[in-house]
């Protein structure tokens, strides 16, 4: 077995190097696998996020949104999607967040009487604009007709898509679509139910059409 000369601190072992250099190593790696700090610095954000009547927050920028038929004033910073502002900071939680990538359908949202996905809009592209989301169309002593039919047909399951649903089916009530279930699964494709209730999604929609 080969001995290492002796040592000093002018002219460390090899041996000596690879254990301060290792140790060095293992350490930053460690420590790059802890949780990343939060700057706490004052008037900073740590994620895109709306604010409410708040300060004046660097970079926010102040916009209103009248959503289900009040006048929202906020501050929000640019990047901030109008799903996250809907659901953060007015704290209408009935517009539900599923693949942020404008995908299932489940954040559709009308925006001056037409749906849209509110995960891939930003809120500061939406200053003045009408929005509606599924809390602005019916109470649960009053049902919007397209709710009540989603009921009497059983039109859901686990129901997180379901906001997500009716506010399309509203929607398609305004645009041109065919006579039969066919065209009525066509502009209804941006939705998505992994549940699997579609017949009875397209029951509900085409008794409001028929009783129109």
């Amino acid at each position: 077995m080969r001995n290492d000369p002796p040592s000093s601190p002018s002219n460390p072992s090899r041996r000596a190097f690879l254990r301060n250099t290792g140790g060095g190593a293992a350490a930053a790696v460690i420590a790059g696998c802890g949780p990343a700090q939060r700057d706490s610095t004052p008037g900073q954000s740590v994620s895109p996020a709306a604010i409410a009547d708040g300060p004046n927050i660097e970079g926010a920028v102040p916009i209103t949104l009248r959503i289900n038929g009040k006048d929202r004033q906020l501050r929000v910073d640019p990047r901030t999607t109008l799903l996250d502002c809907i659901r953060e900071t007015v704290a209408l939680t009935g517009t539900k967040k599923g693949c942020d990538h404008g995908q299932c359908g489940a954040c559709t949202v009308h925006v001056n009487g037409r749906r849209v996905n509110s995960c891939l809009s930003l809120a500061l592209m939406h200053d003045g604009d009408e929005i509606t989301t599924i809390e602005g169309l019916g109470t649960p002593d009053a049902l919007h007709p397209m709710q009540a039919a989603f009921v009497a047909c059983d039109g859901f399951q686990c129901g997180y898509c379901t906001s997500g649903q009716i506010m399309s089916a509203v929607a398609l009530l305004k645009e041109p679509c065919g006579p039969g279930d066919a065209a009525v699964k066509e502009l209804m494709s941006g939705n998505i139910c992994r549940c699997g209730a579609y017949a009875n999604i397209v029951a509900a929609i085409q008794q409001i059409r028929k009783n129109k």
